[in-house]
């Protein structure tokens, strides 16, 4: 499995590729796509995968690796890490950054708290009622 060929970066996206990269990455792991302890690309192999600069794969790693996603270990390659709860972690982290976007969108259309849980409960039944 080539796990590079796995990820797919838009040059149309505002964000820095070694974000995207990370969000991907962060994503598949959650998903319990790339399992603990599963070995990932070299940054080198990443980087030629993606066709972007080893510098670029690097800074996802290593922002990567400071977030306790994946572990180095030298001479032998960079892989998921095997902490206990990281995919839960992981999904719950990106809850709290869409419900924090929808926090803020509020904000913005003058929502007060009270109308945001009305409209997040009627989307949960919405949601509800057709997945019944």
């Amino acid at each position: 499995m080539n796990m590079h060929t796995e990820l797919s970066l838009s040059q149309t996206d505002h964000r820095p590729m070694y974000l995207q990269i990370m969000e991907q990455i962060r994503h598949r792991v959650a998903a319990g796509d790339w399992a603990p302890g599963q070995e990932i690309p070299s940054i080198r192999a990443m980087a030629a995968g993606l066709s972007i600069s080893v510098i670029t794969v690097k800074r996802a790693y290593l922002e990567l690796e400071r977030e306790g996603v994946i572990v180095t270990r030298q001479g032998k390659g960079s892989f998921i890490s095997d902490k206990p709860g990281l995919g839960a972690s992981l999904q719950q982290q990106a809850l709290d950054s869409h419900l924090q976007d929808a926090i803020d969108s509020a904000a913005l259309l003058g929502l007060d708290d009270k109308a945001l849980l009305q409209r997040l409960q009627m989307l949960q039944q919405k949601h509800k009622e057709k997945n019944s």
